[in-house]
């Protein structure tokens, strides 16, 4: 038996390290560290639990047979930006619609500050999507991948891990997804795709710290490099030298993070509500006759979240992140707690509002002279959507029905395609597919989302037809 040597060693340290690379997300997502050549970012937003539509994207403020519109009875306005009293009906005083100058959209009172300052002109909004459950497993897959579940398992990849896969696999990290339903799931995905999954931002930071008890920083550095060296020298002469190259990769990524103050900064917390970037979406302003006034009470239900949305700018301003994904808190509201459902909704669109001021407020970061918000591409979406009657606990249940938005410059602002019926909110057979008459479903969406980026669906996604009309 040969004598053991250190390079001996080190290639046995080497190919443990790289089983144990393989299997850790966080580590594979270090593994990339060059920026990729694409200048567009991807941002999606999960409307956790099923949100009521009624109150906001499809609009219901009449009773029709078993529909209970949205009343003072149900609801606590205070809050609201846009609630103003509609007609009474059957003792029942609704809400009148939000139309504001120049949108084609109807909006409830729940829209929030997206329909202020015009932005409203970067939303297409996709009503009448037929989701076919009301299982928020089923319908968080399905909303996501265009797939029902499969055995209680997805059958299909997530949206977001299949731009990362084509667009983000020379990103620091290709995708970051805060609990945020990702899969990584079917053939023709690249591994270094493997979303990074956390449960909050500063979880990352907490996973790259390193203690100088024992080991000072400039030991870390040196035991890198040497571990770099030898890497790249084992991957010269190895049969399979990706492995070697991917350690290699994730040593430098490493050594990237620990030295570059910008990195730390990203995922602390305190470091993103300080930076002045990002003050709209933290304290947001209504821009009125008298100048801008604080918004009342801004925020209850989505403060985590905010955190999420800023680390999502910040990490495209750097050029290190390719899609950021994350789900709100919940919006299932089957109890009395209904009567805040509207204003947890305002917040979503109040954050974002946020989140489009700070794009068009920053630079690209590989393409001068030009703004993020003309490179970003944002999808918000839910479960489903809530029943049009409310129940007996002042709360409303699930309902196969849902809607979208989409705000890219890809796609037709200022517009809505897809509808709902008038008497129960289920959506309107009313698009010709390849496959007939019929309404929209989740694929059909998901579809076209990825078709606007020169992606073939077909390579990813069994189901769903292009809609062409939507896009620019």
């Amino acid at each position: 038996m040969d004598k053991p040597t250190r390079r001996r060693f080190l290639e046995v340290l080497g190919a443990g390290s790289v089983a144990a690379a393989t299997s850790s997300p966080l580590l594979n997502a270090l593994a990339q560290g060059m920026p990729s050549t694409s200048t567009e970012f991807f941002l999606f937003i999960h409307a956790q639990g099923g949100w009521d539509i009624t109150v906001s994207l499809d609009p219901r403020n009449a009773r029709n047979d078993i529909v209970m519109p949205a009343s003072t009875d149900s609801i606590d306005p205070s809050g609201l930006m846009y609630w103003t009293d509609g007609p009474v009906r059957d003792g029942l005083t609704s809400f009148s619609m939000v139309r504001p100058a120049g949108c084609n959209i109807p909006f409830g009172p729940a829209i929030g500050l997206m329909a202020e300052s015009r932005r409203f002109e970067r939303m297409c909004v996709i009503n009448g999507i037929a989701m076919n459950t009301v299982s928020h497993p089923d319908g968080v897959a399905f909303s996501t991948t265009g797939r029902h579940l499969a055995g209680g398992r997805a059958a299909a990849p997530s949206v977001d891990t299949v731009l990362a896969s084509v667009f983000g696999t020379r990103q620091l990290f290709p995708t970051v997804s805060v609990r945020f339903p990702s899969q990584f799931v079917g053939p023709g995905l690249d591994p270094k795709a493997l979303p990074l999954r956390v449960d909050n931002i500063a979880s990352v930071s907490r996973s790259l710290t390193r203690s100088d008890r024992y080991v000072d920083a400039a030991t870390r550095t040196a035991v890198n490099t040497a571990l770099a060296t030898e890497a790249h020298e084992i991957a010269a002469r190895s049969y399979f030298p990706a492995a070697y190259a991917s350690l290699e990769q994730q040593l430098g990524a490493l050594e990237r993070i620990h030295s570059d103050a910008r990195l730390s900064s990203l995922f602390s917390l305190p470091a993103l509500r300080a930076n002045p970037a990002y003050a709209q979406l933290f304290t947001p302003q209504r821009v009125g006759p008298m100048g801008p006034t604080p918004v009342t009470s801004p925020y209850t239900f989505e403060s985590n979240n905010l955190y999420n949305a800023a680390f999502a700018v910040e990490s495209f301003k750097l050029n290190l992140s390719r899609c950021v994904s994350f789900s709100t808190t919940s919006f299932d509201t089957h109890f009395a707690n209904y009567e805040d459902h509207p204003q947890h909704q305002q917040e979503l669109f109040n954050m974002l509002a946020g989140i489009i001021d700070a794009l068009s407020a920053a630079d690209h970061p590989t393409l001068a002279g030009r703004k993020l918000i003309d490179h970003t591409h944002i999808m918000v979406l839910s479960d489903f959507c809530r029943t049009p009657q409310i129940n007996v606990a002042g709360g409303r249940d699930h309902y196969p029905n849902n809607s979208a938005v989409i705000i890219s410059p890809k796609f037709r602002g200022n517009r809505v395609t897809g509808s709902s019926d008038p008497g129960q909110l289920l959506p309107n057979a009313t698009r010709t597919f390849a496959d007939g008459m019929r309404a929209i479903t989740p694929a059909d969406v998901l579809a076209t989302f990825l078709s606007a980026f020169d992606i073939d669906p077909r390579r990813y996604m069994r189901d769903g037809d292009v809609m062409m009309d939507i896009r620019r």
